[in-house]
C-alpha cells in the first residue's frame, strides 16, 4: 500500500508544480503578450482564472495557511513511510524546484508581491469578453 500513497504524493506535487507553473508562466505570457499585442492574453476566461489562482495563495500566505496541495502531500508521504519530498524522478526535481531553504518571511511577502503584481497587470490591462461578429 506505500507504493499506492507514494505515487498519489508524486501526483499532488506534479498538480502543485503545474498550479505554480500556471501562474509564474502565466504572467510571463500576459506580459509579453501585451507588450507583443497579442489578443489571446486579454481572454476574459483565462485572466479570470490565473488572478483567482494566486488571489488563493496570497490569502494563504497573509492567513498563514499552509497549502492544501502541501499539507495533503506530506500526509501522503507520511503514510508511505517516507520521510523527504523524494520520490521518483521527475517527483524529486519537481519537489526540489518547489520546496527550497529560505527564511519564512520570503515565501508570504512573495505571494502577495506576486499577486499584487498579477493584479495590477489585471487593472490595467483588463481582459475582454470575446467579440462576436454580426
Amino acid at each position: 500500500m506505500s507504493v499506492f500513497y507514494r505515487l498519489a504524493a508524486d501526483a499532488v506535487v506534479i498538480v502543485h508544480f503545474a498550479y505554480v507553473a500556471f501562474v509564474v508562466i502565466g504572467l510571463l505570457a500576459i506580459l509579453l503578450g501585451l507588450a507583443c499585442r497579442w489578443d489571446w492574453v486579454r481572454n476574459f476566461w483565462f485572466r479570470s482564472l490565473h488572478l483567482l489562482a494566486i488571489l488563493v495563495v496570497a490569502a494563504e500566505a497573509i492567513c498563514g495557511i499552509t497549502c492544501p496541495l502541501t499539507t495533503w502531500e506530506r500526509q501522503l508521504r507520511s503514510l508511505a513511510g517516507d520521510t523527504t519530498y523524494r520520490g521518483d524522478f521527475i517527483a524529486d526535481w519537481v519537489g526540489r524546484l518547489l520546496f527550497f531553504d529560505c527564511p519564512p518571511w520570503v515565501f508570504p511577502v512573495g505571494h502577495v508581491l506576486f499577486g499584487l503584481i498579477v493584479l495590477t497587470t489585471f487593472v490595467l490591462a483588463p481582459p475582454r469578453w470575446k467579440r462576436t461578429v454580426s
